[in-house]
């Protein structure tokens, strides 16, 4: 079965009553953990960004710290799934200062890791591919948090 575009799909929900708006949306909750993580967002938390992203950051914090730190091979599989649902948080809100919050938590935690990332090319490679990421999401806001976020960044290079 082939989707249909973003546009059909909007034109056709605007003909539909508001009890069946509801009943679509608790049914598309039902199919997907996504789908039910985007709906308590939107609902619950996109009122409050910052409490958001300080609830993100401790989920981020809690996975960091469950690292099985053996060896390389298991802390890289798992950063690259913290980093998949940092991103995951990231697509729920949509907002650029919550994106690079959020990355740069990431990357502070990533190199606080220990054993440190620098003992391992492909992490580095990770941490480096981020840093550019939030570099450029920079350049897209007002320069006052051009300066702001600028300076962060610098800091946890230098780190």
């Amino acid at each position: 079965m082939k989707s249909v575009s973003l546009k059909e799909l909007k034109q056709e929900l605007s003909t539909h009553s508001q009890s069946e708006l509801l009943a679509y949306c608790l049914r598309l909750s039902k199919f997907k953990k996504d789908n039910k993580e985007l709906l308590t967002y939107l609902l619950f938390e996109s009122f409050d960004e910052i409490m958001y992203v300080a609830n993100v950051k401790n989920e981020i914090n809690g996975q960091f710290e469950q690292i099985n730190k053996t060896n390389y091979y298991f802390i890289r599989k798992s950063v690259r799934k913290i980093l998949v649902n940092t991103k995951k948080y990231i697509r729920y809100s949509q907002k650029k200062e919550t994106e690079i919050d959020l990355l740069l938590h990431f990357c502070t935690k990533l190199k606080e890791l220990n054993p440190s990332i620098s003992g391992n090319a492909q992490l580095t490679k990770l941490f480096n591919t981020q840093i550019e990421l939030i570099k450029n999401k920079i350049s897209l806001l007002h320069e006052d948090l051009q300066f702001d976020y600028g300076f962060e960044v610098n800091k946890l290079v230098r780190l």
